[in-house]
């Protein structure tokens, strides 16, 4: 197995760090709005543990997919895309079906690492 570039684990810690932020603001609008139960607690760490891994998996190919000649990354990336799509789709349906989880509270995790890299972008800028 290669080892893990430092990029890839500093980017998904980032990620991991900020999505933590993400789910307590939506734990506390659940709260504020008086829907919150245990339900909702279990599905955003679903969400939150399935986004995360997502979002390491996708550095991992593209730690892998950047040795590799053009056509060959560019199926990588694209194998690797439709199977954490239904990686994410498994979670989602887990999360529907089993009555532990809140499958809202499942899903909105799922855009905390694009918000993440976001307002990573922006801070970037603004530093430079």
């Amino acid at each position: 197995m290669k080892k893990i570039d430092p990029t890839v684990l500093k980017e998904t810690f980032y990620v991991a760090c900020f999505s933590v932020v993400f789910s307590l603001l939506m734990q506390a609008v659940y709260l504020a709005i008086g829907k919150w139960n245990t339900a909702v607690l279990f599905g955003n760490l679903l969400g939150y543990f399935a986004a995360v891994a997502n979002f390491f998996l996708m550095g991992l190919t593209v730690q892998s997919a950047v040795m590799k000649e053009e056509k060959e990354a560019r199926n990588l990336v694209k194998l690797s895309q439709n199977l954490r799509m239904v990686f994410l789709l498994v979670v989602a349906v887990i999360g529907y079906a089993v009555p532990i989880f809140d499958i809202i509270a499942v899903v909105i995790p799922f855009i905390f690492p694009r918000l993440s890299v976001t307002v990573r972008s922006l801070t970037i800028k603004d530093k430079d």
